[in-house]
């Protein structure tokens, strides 16, 4: 699996990974804090990676630019 984009905290994560879902396109969530201790990211703390396999990461990030410019 391959990076597509990097949140700033869970919620935000989540919302990507539901579009990406919706459009058929399976991801993994990959953090190194847990949300419940690091609520928003201080320094890349509370970051979390949204991960998709390597064959659908243009859609991926097509999509996730799309949304991001709404």
């Amino acid at each position: 699996m391959i990076e597509v984009y990097r949140a700033v905290g869970e919620a935000e994560a989540q919302i990507i990974k539901s579009l990406l879902e919706s459009y058929g396109i399976p991801s993994l969530l990959k953090s190194t804090a847990a949300p419940s201790v690091h609520a928003f990211a201080i320094d890349g703390l509370g970051e979390v990676r949204v991960m998709v396999w390597l064959s659908t990461a243009d859609k991926a990030r097509e999509l996730i630019k799309g949304n991001s410019d709404a």
